[in-house]
């Protein structure tokens, strides 16, 4: 076998990925891709094709990025590591991504496992200080399948198990070990750009369920639908909001992280639950991990509830006792079109669906122009609320999805479209929403991309990092940082739980404060972005429009930091 007829590992590994459908590889390198980047630059050279190989500066700007390109592409996409260290700053992203259903095939280098007389064996003295037990513990919770890789040529097997798990229902991350002795052995080349040998499984309902879920609806007097992430795609988003004004069906956006209808619906009552459960004889609970709260949403008596999606009891948390009558497993695409197709012809009152559908046009109305009206009003100052107003004015019609992270506020802000709204999930892991928007902008860059996140949030997301890739990859995503010097939401879980207490009286609650606050605005300019400090709610509206026009026009990015008070 010649030189021609092989390639080292680590090139393999470009290959196959390249022939799996991966665009790109998002990687922070490290003493262990040697062999990594000679295949890379073997490959090149022999003119092979490869999916594009990113250099990112901080592990959880690369798991963000590959999140944001998956929501956008519906294409998983590859994150590459350096050993435990790099992987460790990479587990946050991995908690995200297994919450959110979202496959991402993460690798990471081994340390090598030989002290010497082998290829590629240890030579400095971090690959001792390096080495772990178990390296995977650190993700494996959040991976749907783990390994490490052998031989160099289980890569092509390997990889293709990974891709068919990784976007099999339910979907998420997997993870791949390569320890670099694998990675500088040579493997044939043969094969290496076939076809996958491993079809992912996609999950579809189960019919019978389906019937009955459809005869509840139909005979429901007040039926009622929670939808965290809503209907799958851009044609099943369209016939969710049909199927909804048409029978008069409730639905509510409590903490959604994906847009499952648009604000302006006549059926979308906001994000408050609790009324509407109150009253609901039927509930859906649409891919919601919590679709309310416990001790403060009751259901009615008799009520029965439905819970649809990709995993619909949320096997991976060891605790989520939330009511289900009936279970649907599936991918919500295919579920909720088999759900109105299996509801159409049925028998309904007529006169009560129509007075349904008007009382719940009404009651919508009459949400959106009272938060409106509330957000409108700046005696005091620039509120999260004002923010979101007119961050949706100002794009509205344009071609847009908003990134929000303890930023805009659904609802107030004006959203109608598919994949026009994402929320941080319900892990935590803050930090999420501008690596994820720039991904995003990477997948499609004619779209608008646009995180809005609080202060605290922009500082976990490593925003001298996320500054520079934005540079280096010309991405003219625009970032909203909505600043009230503080960790809001810890504040307001304070007071939440003792709203008499100490904390909630004092002048200054302990362990909540962001003061001073750095001047946000150098941090873009420092990689050549558009930035401006906004204070005054009067010239709001207008340094929105001039940070789209950056984006649009001169494709760069840009940066607002916006005061606002506290929540």
């Amino acid at each position: 076998m010649t030189d021609h007829d092989t390639i080292t590992a680590g090139g393999a590994i470009f290959t196959r990925l390249k022939a799996l459908g991966v665009d790109y590889v998002f990687a922070n390198s490290g003493t262990d891709f040697p062999p990594i980047i000679e295949g890379l630059a073997e490959a090149r050279a022999r003119d092979i094709a490869l999916p594009r190989a990113l250099v990112i500066p901080h592990e959880h700007a690369a798991m963000g990025m590959a999140h944001g390109y998956y929501l956008l592409s519906g294409r998983a996409q590859a994150v590459m590591l350096h050993t435990n260290v790099g992987l460790s700053n990479g587990v946050i992203g991995a908690i995200n991504a297994a919450c959110e259903h979202v496959p991402i095939l993460l690798m990471s280098g081994r340390t090598p496992v030989t002290e010497a007389g082998r290829f590629g064996a240890r030579t400095v003295p971090i690959a001792w200080g390096q080495e772990m037990r178990d390296q995977t513990a650190l993700v494996r919770e959040s991976c749907k399948w783990d390994y490490e890789l052998r031989f160099p040529e289980q890569i092509a097997g390997l990889l293709d198990r990974a891709h068919a798990i990784a976007n099999s229902t339910p979907k998420g991350p997997v993870y791949l070990s390569l320890p670099r002795e694998t990675l500088c052995e040579p493997t044939p080349r043969a094969g290496l750009d076939g076809p996958t040998t491993i079809a992912p499984v996609t999950g579809a309902p189960d019919p019978a369920a389906i019937a009955t879920a459809a005869q509840w609806l139909a005979g429901a007097r007040a039926p009622l639908v929670i939808a965290q992430r809503g209907a799958g795609d851009a044609d099943s988003f369209q016939a969710f909001a049909d199927w909804a004004l048409e029978w008069g069906i409730a639905v509510c956006s409590w903490w959604a992280t994906h847009l499952a209808i648009s604000t302006e619906h006549p059926c979308h009552v906001g994000a408050d639950p609790g009324p509407w459960l109150a009253a609901a004889d039927v509930v859906v609970v649409l891919d919601s991990l919590a679709p309310w709260w416990p001790d403060r949403h009751p259901l009615a008596d008799g009520a029965k509830v439905i819970n649809i999606g990709p995993d619909p009891v949320f096997s991976r948390f060891p605790v989520r006792n939330f009511r289900s009558d009936l279970s649907i497993a599936g991918e919500s695409r295919l579920t909720v079109p088999a759900l109105i197709a299996a509801m159409q012809g049925l028998p309904r009152d007529e006169a009560a669906v129509a007075e349904r559908r008007a009382r719940l046009a009404g009651a919508s109305e009459a949400t959106r122009s009272a938060l409106r009206a509330r957000a409108a009003e700046t005696s005091r100052g620039i509120t999260k609320a004002f923010v979101s107003l007119c961050l949706g004015e100002a794009l509205d019609g344009l071609k847009s999805s908003v990134f929000s992270e303890l930023g805009t506020q659904l609802g107030v802000i004006k959203r109608t479209e598919p994949r026009s709204w994402f929320q941080e999930p319900h892990s935590g892991g803050l930090g999420w929403s501008f690596p994820c928007a720039m991904g995003a902008q990477l997948a499609e860059p004619d779209r608008i991309c646009v995180a809005t996140l609080g202060d605290g949030s922009y500082m976990f997301a490593n925003p001298t990092v996320c500054h520079q890739i934005a540079e280096a990859l010309q991405l003219p995503v625009l970032v909203v940082i909505l600043n009230n010097e503080e960790w809001g939401a810890v504040r307001a879980s304070v007071g939440g739980l003792y709203p008499q207490g100490y904390a909630a009286r004092a002048n200054d609650m302990p362990l909540t404060a962001l003061k001073p606050s750095p001047d946000f605005a150098v941090t873009a300019a420092a990689s050549r972005g558009w930035s401006r400090t906004v204070t005054d709610p009067a010239e709001l509206r207008g340094a929105i429009d001039a940070a789209l026009a950056v984006v649009r026009d001169e494709r760069r990015q840009a940066l607002l930091n916006v005061k606002v008070l506290p929540d």
